[in-house]
Order: C-alpha cells, then sequence, then structure tokens
C-alpha cells in the first residue's frame, strides 16, 4: 500500500490478519505483560520495568502505585485503539501506550552510582583498569555472548516500540553494535599499537602501549541508543576505564535490559548507569571534577552545556558526535538526456532518497539539503516525490509482502516519530519554507496519520527552498527533503565552507563533468569529514574513520581510532645495558602491564 491511497485514515489500518487480531487490545494505557512474554508476532507492546544497579546488585523493586515514586513512564511510539466506528468500518487512531518505567534518580543516588566507579577505578588501580587486556577482552566477549544469546529478540522489541525504528533496521542495530564491538576486540589483539611492543632508538629500549583515561561518562542519542552508545563505551570498556552511562530519557528501555549481562560479566563498579533528566543528573556528576573523559552524542548546544559545569575543563578529554547539515550536490551534467544519463539520475535519485529518509531522516548523516542546478530542481523534486508515493508508511512491525531482491519482509519505510516534539518542530520548518514561497511536492507530504496524539508523518519534499527559509540552514532530523536550486558552483561553495557544521557531503556527478567535481573535492577536503561520491552520506563502513569539523565533531570513531579516543599512550624505557636487560626481563614476566595478549 503506498501513500497515495485516497483515505488517509486507513492509511496504516490495513494490517495482515496476524497483526489485525493482535491489535485489538484493550485501551488502557498500561500494559502489564513482562519482559519474558513479549509479543512474538510483534503486536503487542513490551513492557520494561525499571531497575536500578548500585554497589553491583540490581534492584527493580518501586511502588508503582506511588504516584511520588522515583520512576517515570515510557511511552511507545504507537498502537492502534479500535474503536466501534473502527469496528464497523471507520476510521482508528493511533495512541502511544506506556511500555515501561525508567527510574529517576536523585541526587543522592546520582553521587552513589559516581561513588562506585570510583571505587571501580581506584586512582587507576582498581579490579577493571588493572586487568590484563585478556582477560577485559575475555569479560568483554561473555558480555556480548550473553546479550545475543537472551536479549537480542527483547532489544529488537524496544527498539520499534519507543523509537520507532522497523524491526529490519532495529535487527541491523543490533547486529551491528555486536560486529562493532568484535572488529574492535580484533584490533586491540592484532595491532601493535594496543598490543604493545619493544623499541630500540638508539641506547633506549621503550615499550609503548595504551591504558585507560578513567572514568568515562557516556551519553548516547536517541536515534541510535544501542550502536552509538556502545561504539564509544566497548572501546572504552576494552581499554581499561570504568564507565558511567547516562540512559537517553528517548531510546532508553534498551539499556535497562542489559544490567544482568553487565553485572555478570564486568567486576562491580566497572560499568554504571544513570537515569533521569539530564538536567537534574549531569551537573551532579560534572560538577565533582571527577569525571575524565566524556563521550557525548547529541546537539552542540547540549553539549557546550555539560563541558562547561566541569571545574577543570582543561583535564577533560573531550569525543564529540554532533550534529550536521549535509549537502547532496548534483552537478549539470547529472541531468543531460541519453539512456545512459536517465540510468545515472536514477541510481544518485535512488541514494539521495535513501540518503534523506532512512529511519525517517533521524541520522545526523542524512542528507538534509540537496543542491540542483538551476533549471532542474522541479525534475528532481518530482522524482523523489514519485518514489515516496511507492513506498509505505505505517507501524514499525508491519510488512509489505517480500523485498524485490531477496524476499525478505519488507517493512513500514516510514514509522511514527518518537514524540509529538518532534512532529511540532517538522511542521513549524515545513509551514516556514510554505509561507514564503515553498511547495510541498508529493501528494499529503507533511500531514500527520492516525489522529491527534499520533506521531506518524509522512515525508514532505520542499521545492523551492530559498535562503530565507528556516529549513535552509537549521537541522530538520526528520523527514523533510528541502530541494534548491543554484546558477553557480560558488554558491555551493559558500554555503559549504561558512556553515555551522562538517560533517560530510554527498556529490553526485558522471564522466563528463569530474574536472568539476575534483573542484569541490579540493575546496571541500579542509571542510568535511567525508566526502562520498555518487553515494548517500553514512558512518560505515566502521573501520573508517568517522569525523567532522566545526560543529559536527571533536574526535574520531572507527574500531581502531575509538580505542585511541579513550586511552593514553603510555612508555616504559631504560637504557640499554646487559643489567638492565636482565632486570626488565624479570619485571616483563611479572607485570600485567606488559604481558603480551
Amino acid at each position: 500500500m503506498s501513500i497515495t491511497h485516497p483515505h488517509k485514515e486507513t492509511l496504516i489500518m490495513k494490517f495482515s490478519t496476524v497483526c489485525l487480531s493482535a491489535l485489538a487490545i484493550s485501551s488502557s494505557p498500561v500494559s502489564t505483560n513482562a519482559e519474558n512474554e513479549f509479543c512474538k508476532a510483534d503486536c503487542s507492546p513490551p513492557f520494561v520495568h525499571p531497575k536500578l544497579m548500585m554497589q553491583g546488585e540490581i534492584t527493580t523493586k518501586f511502588d508503582l502505585d506511588d504516584k511520588s515514586a522515583t520512576v517515570a513512564d515510557v511511552h511507545g511510539c504507537c498502537t492502534e485503539t479500535l474503536s466501534e466506528e473502527k469496528k464497523g468500518g471507520g476510521s482508528s487512531t493511533l495512541t502511544r501506550p506506556i511500555i515501561g518505567k525508567l527510574a529517576q534518580m536523585s541526587k543522592e543516588q546520582t553521587l552513589s552510582v559516581l561513588g562506585d566507579a570510583e571505587k571501580a577505578w581506584d586512582g587507576g588501580s582498581g579490579t577493571w583498569p588493572q586487568m590484563s587486556f585478556r582477560e577485559r577482552l575475555d569479560s568483554m566477549e561473555r558480555l556480548m555472548q550473553d546479550l545475543e544469546t537472551n536479549q537480542r529478540e527483547k532489544m529488537v522489541q524496544v527498539l520499534m516500540w519507543e523509537i520507532g525504528k522497523n524491526r529490519k533496521d532495529a535487527e541491523s542495530e543490533f547486529d551491528r553494535t555486536m560486529s562493532f564491538g568484535r572488529e574492535v576486540m580484533q584490533v586491540l589483539k592484532n595491532d601493535d599499537e594496543f598490543g604493545g611492543s619493544w623499541k630500540s632508538i638508539g641506547s633506549t629500549m621503550a615499550f609503548v602501549r595504551r591504558a585507560a583515561v578513567g572514568i568515562v561518562l557516556c551519553l548516547g542519542p536517541m536515534n541510535y541508543p544501542l550502536n552509538e552508545t556502545y561504539a564509544t563505551l566497548i572501546p572504552a570498556l576494552l581499554m581499561g576505564n570504568v564507565v558511567v552511562m547516562k540512559v537517553p530519557t528517548v531510546g532508553g528501555l534498551v539499556h535497562s535490559l542489559t544490567m544482568e549481562a553487565f553485572q555478570e560479566a564486568l567486576p562491580v563498579g566497572a560499568m554504571n548507569f544513570v537515569s533521569g533528566r539530564g538536567r537534574d543528573t549531569m551537573p551532579v556528576l560534572m560538577e565533582t571534577g571527577k569525571i575524565d573523559a566524556l563521550a557525548f552524542i547529541g546537539g552542540s548546544g547540549a553539549a557546550d552545556i555539560v563541558i562547561r559545569q566541569h571545574p577543570h575543563p582543561h583535564r577533560l578529554k573531550i569525543f564529540l558526535q554532533l550534529e550536521a547539515k549535509n549537502m547532496g550536490i548534483f552537478l549539470p551534467d547529472m541531468f543531460q538526456k541519453g539512456t545512459n544519463k536517465l540510468q545515472e539520475l536514477s541510481k544518485a535519485v535512488d541514494q539521495s532518497l535513501l540518503g534523506a529518509l532512512s529511519f525517517n531522516g533521524q541520522r545526523c548523516t542524512s542528507l538534509k539539503l540537496f543542491f540542483i542546478p538551476n533549471g532542474y530542481g522541479a525534475e528532481f523534486s518530482r522524482q523523489i516525490a514519485q518514489r515516496i508515493e511507492n513506498m509505505h508508511v505505517g507501524l514499525p512491525w508491519q510488512s509489505w509482502g517480500s523485498d524485490q531482491n531477496d524476499s525478505q519482509p519488507r517493512y513500514s519505510d516510514f514509522t511514527p516519530l518518537p514524540n509529538k516534539s518532534r512532529t511540532d518542530l517538522m511542521r513549524r520548518l515545513i509551514d516556514d519554507a510554505v509561507s514564503k514561497g515553498a511547495k510541498i511536492v508529493n501528494e499529503k507530504g507533511g500531514e500527520i496519520i492516525g489522529g491527534p496524539d499520533s506521531t506518524l508523518m509522512i515525508p514532505a519534499v520542499l521545492f523551492p527552498v530559498t535562503p530565507d527559509m528556516d529549513i535552509y540552514y537549521e537541522e530538520q532530523f526528520g523527514p523533510i527533503v528541502p530541494i534548491t536550486e543554484y546558477e553557480d558552483l560558488n554558491t555551493v561553495f559558500s554555503y559549504g565552507k561558512t556553515g555551522s557544521y562538517g560533517q560530510q557531503v554527498s556529490i553526485f556527478v558522471s564522466e563528463e563533468e569530474t574536472k568539476n567535481a575534483a573542484k569541490l573535492l579540493d575546496r571541500f577536503s579542509t571542510v568535511f569529514g567525508k566526502i562520498n561520491i555518487n553515494s548517500q552520506c553514512a558512518r560505515s563502513p566502521d573501520t573508517l574513520p568517522f569525523s567532522g569539523r566545526r560543529s559536527s565533531a571533536m574526535g574520531v570513531m572507527s574500531v581502531k581510532d575509538a580505542l585511541r579516543e579513550f586511552s593514553i599512550p603510555t612508555v616504559v624505557a631504560y637504557k640499554d645495558s646487559e643489567i638492565n636487560t636482565g632486570i626488565m626481563q624479570d619485571i616483563e614476566a611479572a607485570s600485567t602491564f606488559l604481558q603480551p595478549l
């Protein structure tokens, strides 16, 4: 079913027989399903109980009937409420059921967790930082095996229900996270930079190996709450750091499912969880000055606030992955006529759509503004809109037949946004653009399906977008495709070099205009962290550096670079002599730090 269905009220209600019966649930806002009763048909909401982990113990004892209890309801992205009208063939609405609760930690509880981290670190003398590399590798392998064996399906379900990620993408996020962890472990095993080695430099013999920084505070985002958080957390732990994770307010339930695995695999205090509003918990942690490193993935404004709360920011090792306004640039030759040109343009439009609207455009790496040569913007807009019309808007677990390429189920292409604040922002940006002359090119673009509480939005293709519109500069982080035209490449150069962000850019070009593509590449080599040719922007493959400039990033992410970000080179040296060599051999045999993998 495409989004051109004439009755938008019933657009997402054509479920399979299995899901239709499973969704005929009570309109009660609270599910009482236990964590081991997740609906295998993907249709019944989960319920994740609140948890705290302190001093190595996990508690789930919260009085949920007590209105003053220190827990907060977590609403799912959507479920269907069947009314009498619907049962008789009319419309129905989408509601946001309670799918779990998160502990809202007090100042005292937050400081208690930090105390656990301090004891575990113990100035670098704690159990975890003093373990050998081999012991830490074994512990992390046990952790990942536990998660894969016991938690994968539950975590996939929670990702679908809480943030609206379709099943395929939710499964991919979990699997990619486990793959990332194992790739990091392979680097640690095989690279001399981390394994350590002796070097002869003149009369000096030196052993160089990287060692932990200290207590690392990890804050992950809502859109990839598992993958992007673990992309910093796993390398930090493997290098011997102690970690305090701030559980995200949106996307946090998935982390509640991991506590037992961490408790079983790691010594007490090596891994710690803090949950609650960031404005309540972050100052408590940062103002102590006991956080040694910050791994933050989110918005630059929030990052600035958190960093300023540290009393000694010069001592704080900072890793940031922030926002972006990635450009998609089409060179004129892409629109020339001819059979081969049409095929090249079609592939480029496919990549553009994927880059702009994967996971509803809620990616820092999304293509967020397209620059099209004068006279071709309308054609490009039409092709994007046409493709959207043939895609599916629905709930995360809905499947729409099989994928043509591999006979796998095809799940909803566009799913609900995680909360109303996101749809409100999208509507503000769309309304501002339309009031200043832009048109919504695709039918029903920007409309909300499923009633007043729904966050299921049909993507909006906007053209022409001009510099006086908010969407021209502001990161939308949602299902809007803004398209602008340019007269010459100086307009494109200027936008790229004077903008606030510097993460990635995509350049679409055919073989006839490679010289202009080279000019763009050269000019942008000092502006962006990654330049993509005829492909969307992306973080993958994880073996490549993922970086950025200006307000887009500080630090580099990859399976190898992340290990560097959360460690410091440590040198052991001595003057080469027969006596010193003998002494050093004895020391090496007894030392954990010098122990080979």
